[in-house]
């Protein structure tokens, strides 16, 4: 459940990545240099927090799956 939950904020910093790249072809010099080096940071942020939710829904430590059997 993690998982799917950790594709929001993921989804979230792909479109940020996605816009920083898109307005750094637009610039010169060492402005167009930072624009990628943010978008790749970004798209990194973003994979990070889907193998995060991978990892933590497969150990079985997501907190939300024991907020899910409380209320059911």
């Amino acid at each position: 459940m993690c998982l799917f939950i950790s594709l929001v904020p993921a989804t979230f910093w792909l479109v940020i990545g996605y816009f920083v790249l898109f307005a750094s072809t637009k610039a010169d010099g060492s402005v167009k240099a930072l624009g990628r080096g943010l978008a790749i940071w970004a798209f990194m942020i973003s994979g990070f927090i889907v193998l995060a939710g991978g990892y933590v829904t497969l150990t079985g430590l997501c907190s939300i799956d024991a907020l899910m059997a409380c209320v059911a």
